[in-house]
């Protein structure tokens, strides 16, 4: 569905992206993740056709984005960070308008309208203007804007931006329930966001992309640093059993759920190389010591763990320009 080929984009003095390859398929829920000013929207401008680039090519749904630009952008619904919305319009009106724009069909109009407004569940603000619309909603109402021409695509940039607690889970289920028909390239630097809703992610940094695979493929990148145990017995003893043990920098318990039952989290000394030796020991000490164990393994690493590995680096001289982001 989308296809960039060594994507640049310079600004003269700054490189805002930097020969950046990727893929999305059909059907894929990805997230296009980065810390601000990593290039995130400046790709995203670039493939939608706000913007040109300074070399690379994209193709959407097969259309190049230059040389086939009206039928490339007739494939994506886009929502920016911060939608445009008319607010003196309501919101019925303005989907309207919008859908004439798109081009859609004069008698397929008010369907079209009616069924984004259902899908971004904002049928029960449909004459209400959107000046008087909360922040939450009027999110809403872009998603909405997205939706009207039916795209196979959608491009949604920070979509919970601003957003409160509240309002970001009813985004996040959402775009979960879109998945289900359309593709989604879901640009963010809220990891969690991408945990919530995405099947796949690829990582940009500094203009330059620095990884891309499943979550657990992005997950399995870093080594483990630690082991994770329950253990059923007295907490103090389970602790004076392991902690001695060669290997272990840390212990720290906290109860576990299910009578008696406690979570031992070790974390490894420098330089222990793996952890599965500690782990044994850690379950021979705890058997010794009349204690049961139920389950152990290696701690599992985040996807903030590879994000915080991946984007480290301190940046460089040509950082992506203000507002470029």
């Amino acid at each position: 569905m989308i296809e960039v080929d060594r994507l640049t984009k310079d600004y003269g003095t700054v490189v805002a992206v930097r020969d950046v390859s990727f893929r999305v398929g059909k059907g894929e829920v990805v997230g296009f993740l980065g810390p601000n000013g990593a290039g995130k929207s400046t790709t995203m401008r670039i493939l939608v056709g706000f913007l040109g680039a300074t070399s690379g090519t994209v193709r959407v749904a097969g259309h190049d984005i230059v040389d086939d630009s009206l039928e490339a952008r007739r494939a994506i619904g886009y929502m920016p960070e911060s939608a445009p919305l008319y607010t003196e319009m309501r919101v019925r009106e303005y989907l309207g308008f919008r859908a004439a724009v798109k081009k859609v069909a004069r008698g397929e109009r008010k369907t079209a309208v009616e069924r984004a407004m259902s899908l971004a569940v904002v049928t029960e603000m449909a004459d209400t203007v959107i000046g008087h619309l909360s922040k939450g909603y009027r999110q809403r109402v872009g998603l909405a804007d997205a939706l009207v021409a039916n795209p196979p695509l959608l491009i949604l940039d920070e979509p919970t931006a601003g957003l409160d607690p509240n309002q970001i889970r009813e985004v996040r289920r959402l775009i979960r329930g879109l998945g289900e028909s359309h593709t989604i390239l879901l640009s963010t630097h809220i990891l969690s966001e991408v945990e919530a809703t995405c099947d796949r992610a690829i990582v940009i940094d500094r203009g330059r992309l620095v990884a891309e695979g499943t979550i657990a493929e992005l997950r399995a990148r870093r080594r483990a640093d630690g082991g994770v145990l329950t253990v059923r017995g007295d907490r103090d003893q389970a602790i004076a059993a392991v902690e001695p043990l060669t290997g272990v920098r840390r212990v720290r318990a906290k109860p576990a759920e299910g009578e008696g039952l406690w979570r031992l989290t070790l974390a490894l000394s420098k330089g222990t190389p793996d952890v599965g030796p500690v782990l044994e020991a850690a379950i021979a000490a705890l058997v010794g010591a009349g204690l049961a164990v139920r389950d152990a393994g290696p701690s599992r690493a985040t996807l903030e763990d590879v994000f915080a590995e991946l984007t480290r680096a301190e940046p460089e001289a040509d950082e992506e320009p203000e507002g470029a982001s």
